[in-house]
């Protein structure tokens, strides 16, 4: 998918981090020349890294992939950190092309424009919103306590959670970006064409 997107400091980070991985894969091969290198030490290194290069590449394109939606992009990502740092449960539908009318179990309607400390509120625990997908359009809050069709697909050995195989099941059905933060570890994602990427949080 051709992406035209300029944010020049994660452009530059993301150059250098393939510029470890680079350096660390010809250190790599000078240490097969040698008769007492070993690479078991790099390899560790090598994966770390590119973990990192993956995460920064997702934050990166997730805004190259949001901008044409919506001007709220700072407003959602935002709240994400917020809801992340704070280990507060969230999953937000952004609408992209597809009509999302067939595939959402209609929750309460909002009709309000999006703004990080809307989103904040409405997944703040105990709220009687919180446990749905908030489903945005344009600059506007549609509606929340959404409900998503789950995905059947298993990542790796690991059982994903509710939020998580709902974000999987609507972008497998549509080409809506779903961004789902996580209450158990405070990670944060965003699924789009029925994959998962790791998004940029604060340690």
């Amino acid at each position: 998918m051709h992406v035209n997107c300029d944010s020049s400091s994660l452009k530059a980070e993301l150059k250098q981090e393939l510029l470890s991985i680079s350096q660390a894969m010809e250190q790599s091969l000078l240490a097969l020349d040698q008769e007492e290198g070993c690479l078991l030490g790099t390899f560790d290194h090598i994966r770390s890294r590119f973990s990192r290069l993956e995460t920064v590449a997702a934050s990166f394109y997730l805004q190259c992939y949001l901008a044409p939606y919506t001007e709220k992009y700072i407003d959602l990502t935002i709240a994400v950190q917020h809801l992340a740092e704070k280990r507060q449960g969230a999953l937000i539908v952004i609408e992209r092309d597809d009509s999302l009318a067939e595939h959402l179990q209609a929750g309460i309607p909002i009709g309000a424009v999006l703004s990080y400390s809307l989103l904040e509120s409405i997944f703040f625990p105990g709220s009687p919103l919180h446990d749905g997908a908030v489903y945005v359009r344009d600059n506007q809050i549609v509606s929340a306590a959404n409900v998503l069709p789950l995905s059947h697909i298993a990542v790796g050995e690991k059982k994903l959670g509710t939020r998580h195989r709902a974000a999987l099941g609507l972008s497998e059905q549509s080409d809506a970006l779903v961004i789902v933060v996580s209450e158990e570890t405070g990670k944060a994602s965003f699924a789009m064409q029925g994959r998962l990427y790791p998004i940029i949080t604060p340690a």
